[in-house]
């Protein structure tokens, strides 16, 4: 694959692993979850995007609550998946779109909600991608990035990107809640408000989900037993090489500008 751009990687890799994505307890569990479906049964009739919507799950807290949904990922076989769960739960208000996040196949101010849950550190340009949030978003609409964060500190950052990218090649980043802040504003949303939450990864599913191969398996083992005490620390790593990762809720709210 060494001629493949990022968002083809992206796409293969987790097209092949669309059905363990659908079951993985991590990304089919969650308060967050419970928390969007209360967020759409507030907000009757809302529009919403579900971007880099993987097996779906976003969607189907968010139909669940009421919402219209567009599913929208680069890979054929997750939308395959999602299609076929939401017939099997009888949720009638999602349709799917292929796409990418970085060119969205979207009218302007076509949503009232933009979603994405754990898709953002496959991105290839997060800035591209969060300018087509906005550009798609409503005036006034809400984008809500739910995402593993890196920590502000260097040393567990390094940390976390290193295992993650031994885990999955199609890993970019996972940014630090200082970046999105950053991002977020650049592109045209107001500081956004923030909550978060412990994540354990257990060490065999996280590895199974993407068929990480065995000498990437024993590189992660072996970067998590030489790191430093505090860095170990910080990830909660275990004897099995299970850890604990920050993940957040970064909701902003969408400038209303003069062109609005």
């Amino acid at each position: 694959m060494g001629n493949t751009n990022q968002n083809t990687l992206a796409a293969t890799r987790f097209g092949a692993a669309a059905a363990a994505y659908l079951g993985s307890a991590a990304h089919a569990q969650g308060d967050d979850l419970n928390r969007l479906a209360a967020l759409a049964r507030s907000q009757p009739g809302l529009s919403a995007l579900d971007l880099g919507c993987g097996a779906g799950h976003v969607a189907y807290a968010l139909a669940a609550g009421g919402a219209s949904v567009t599913a929208c990922d680069p890979a054929p076989e997750m939308l395959a998946v999602v299609e076929a769960e939401a017939r099997r739960r009888g949720l009638a208000t999602i349709g799917t779109q292929q796409g990418a996040a970085e060119r969205l196949p979207f009218a302007d101010a076509a949503f009232d909600l933009v979603v994405t849950r754990f898709s953002a550190h496959h991105w290839s340009n997060v800035p591209a991608a969060l300018g087509e949030a906005e550009r798609v978003l409503k005036a006034g609409g809400t984008l809500l990035v739910i995402d593993v964060i890196a920590p502000e500190s260097p040393l567990c950052d390094t940390l976390l990107q290193t295992v993650e990218l031994l885990r999955d090649a199609s890993h970019v980043r996972d940014y630090r809640l200082s970046e999105w802040r950053a991002l977020l504003q650049a592109v045209g949303f107001h500081e956004p408000e923030a909550d978060v939450w412990k994540l354990r990864m257990d060490f065999a599913t996280w590895t199974a989900r993407m068929n990480t191969p065995r000498c990437a398996r024993e590189a992660i083992g072996h970067v998590f037993a030489e790191a430093a005490t505090e860095a170990r620390d910080y990830f909660k790593v275990e004897a099995d090489g299970s850890f604990a990762i920050d993940v957040a809720w970064m909701q902003a709210v969408r400038r209303i500008s003069a062109a609005d």
